[in-house]
């Protein structure tokens, strides 16, 4: 299998040089099936994605392809190169404030309108229309006559990519994290073959993700369509993909990733040869169920419970340390949650202001 390789520019510096992403393309041998496109390292510290990316390109080599798929890792080369001492700050664009995964386009479209215009044609003519409709919504606010900024342009044109594609998966991963995944709430089979033990079943709303960018209008024309009586499938599938902690690069790891999303692309036909998901035990809870624990007070914190066990109530989640009040009884405050969860991600740093999103629980787990 031939890899091709071309690059984006994205951006230009205060300097005048361009900033560039590689794309990396794999064309199928027989255009049959879905096609791909996956997307890593939008946040600067979030690198294990790439590691994913590379493995997974070694592993097609040795495979049929049915679809095509485009492959960009190292896919924000500002926030990458945002360091400070050892660390790198690539999680909000410098400019703006502005996360750089809630960049993305929400296309607000007249879902009623567009299908009156269109309800004459197929269901296969729909689906290409619809596309190109939202392609030429990204490419109207890049041409907006009053600019737009860095970290806008950029996200639109990853999210030009995206939608060109029928599979989109977005890789990041966590400040101190166990893997999870989002997964829209109408594929939710989808998240059995993915060697990820947590899913997030997340509802059509928008948040500015790259995922939601791509399947909320897909979302909002089908159900609209089913009110008139025309029901077919979503044809897009997106996910955003949670592979573990940030600043760090495990390749064993990123090989049993990319084997997780081999295993979901066997299932879509994308691939001709099967590839059978990992045995393991997976579970979910719906969005309103993974609850944010805000620090109570500042200080110092030792984190207690472990990402991606299970914590009974009442047992411990934290310690926070106030040596300032050393001789009182609030030196040391233990804290706990009164119902079972399952902390997916803690806070990187061990010092807090009061009020830190200290750690992300689900609850109301249930088994897929």
């Amino acid at each position: 299998m031939r890899v091709s390789q071309t690059s984006l520019k994205v951006g230009e510096l205060a300097t005048g040089q361009d900033l560039t992403i590689p794309i990396f393309s794999l064309k199928a041998e027989y255009g049959t099936a879905p096609n791909v496109y996956i997307q890593a390292n939008v946040h600067g510290a979030e690198v294990q994605g790439n590691a994913v990316i590379y493995q997974l390109i070694q592993l097609l080599e040795s495979y049929t392809l049915r679809g095509d798929i485009t492959l960009v890792p190292l896919a924000n080369p500002l926030g990458i190169n945002q360091k400070s001492g050892e660390f790198t700050l690539g999680r909000f664009d410098p400019i703006t404030g502005v996360n750089w995964n809630r960049e993305y386009l929400d296309h607000k479209l007249d879902i009623e309108a567009w299908y009156s215009e269109n309800q004459s044609l197929s269901n296969d003519q729909i689906i290409h229309a619809f596309r190109d409709c939202l392609l030429e919504s990204c490419q109207t606010r890049l041409n907006s006559e009053w600019g737009v900024t860095t970290g806008h342009q950029q996200a639109i044109l990853l999210q030009s990519m995206a939608h060109k594609a029928d599979i989109v998966l977005d890789l990041h991963t966590g400040p101190k994290s166990c893997k999870h995944l989002y997964c829209p709430e109408y594929d939710a089979k989808a998240a059995a073959f993915f060697s990820i033990p947590y899913t997030l079943m997340i509802p059509n709303d928008f948040g500015g993700a790259m995922d939601e960018s791509v399947f909320c209008p897909w979302w909002q024309l089908i159900e609209f369509m089913g009110t008139k009586g025309r029901k077919i499938e979503i044809p897009v599938s997106a996910f955003t993909l949670e592979l573990g902690s940030q600043e760090n690069i495990n390749l064993d790891d990123a090989l049993i990733d990319a084997k997780g999303i081999l295993a979901y692309l066997s299932h879509r036909g994308v691939i001709t040869e099967k590839v059978e998901p990992a045995m393991m035990s997976r579970h979910a809870c719906y969005l309103r169920d993974y609850k944010k624990y805000h620090s109570p007070l500042g200080g110092m914190v030792e984190y207690q419970a472990e990402v991606g066990k299970p914590l009974k109530a009442g047992e411990p989640l934290a310690n926070i340390l106030r040596l300032d009040l050393y001789g009182s009884d609030k030196v040391l405050t233990s804290l706990k949650l009164e119902q079972d969860c399952v902390p997916i991600l803690h806070f990187a740093s061990a010092s807090v202001y009061q009020g830190t999103e200290l750690y992300k629980v689900m609850t109301n787990l249930f088994e897929i």
